[in-house]
């Protein structure tokens, strides 16, 4: 079996998602010299971290947290780059077997009973085929032995401009982009709300706002990464 793996490995050798370089066999989508590059955020085990603060007077989250900070270059973003446009889905994979591990480790994550995606731009969903939070969400769901949800928490076809409106009127706009389909299903529930990048945290803000349409439910946030 060995043998014909190296074989195999000879011929189509893999290499790292960053620097290009040939993986060894052990190695999954990142070197060993780039993961340590990778500059991790230790949310998960800060009370009152960044990102939870980023919400604090705007929605009622439980917790949040974010494996790495985004930068316009470097590791983080190429990986991100690669599994949005380039259908890396090992990034995915490994990205949410590392946050699985994060979250069991750490006494703060809560009880929760759904994992739910920030629902993709439906444009953008019939262009790239696949939202690149997908698999990320489904092995962190299998990881923690919960639902995958992505039927519930829905997008509109957005067929406005928004370089004519104000601050405000996008982000009134934004919350009419996403519904609940059903909200007897995450009634009394603990979501996960998961996404690739958050930033100002408006979209994330949106979701939760018709999330909380459901009766008795209650949000946290995870993302890939968080955009200082």
């Amino acid at each position: 079996m060995y043998f014909f793996e190296d074989i195999f490995l000879l011929f189509y050798p893999k290499i790292c998602l960053n620097c290009e370089k040939q993986l060894n066999k052990h190695e999954k989508v990142l070197c060993l010299n780039c993961r340590f590059e990778l500059p991790q955020t230790h949310f998960s085990e800060k009370a009152a971290n960044t990102l939870e603060e980023t919400f604090y007077g705007r929605v009622n989250i439980e917790f949040a947290t974010s494996l790495f900070y985004y930068q316009r270059k470097g590791v983080v973003r190429n990986l991100i780059h690669q599994l949005k446009y380039n259908n890396q889905q090992a990034v995915g994979t490994f990205l949410g077997t590392w946050l699985a591990k994060e979250l069991l480790e750490t006494k703060r994550c809560p009880v929760l009973d759904y994992i739910v995606p920030v629902p993709l731009h439906q444009n953008k969903l019939k262009s790239r085929g696949y939202n690149q939070v997908a698999k990320f969400g489904e092995v962190l769901a299998k990881e923690l032995q919960i639902p995958y949800n992505d039927s519930i928490l829905l997008r509109e076809l957005d067929t406005h401009t928004q370089t004519a409106k104000s601050r405000v009127d996008r982000f009134e706009n934004l919350k009419e982009k996403f519904y609940v389909a059903n909200t007897t299903t995450f009634k009394n529930k603990h979501i996960l709300l998961i996404d690739d990048v958050i930033t100002t945290g408006a979209t994330v803000e949106a979701c939760v706002i018709k999330l909380q349409q459901c009766e008795g439910i209650t949000v946290s946030i995870a993302t890939m990464a968080y955009s200082a």
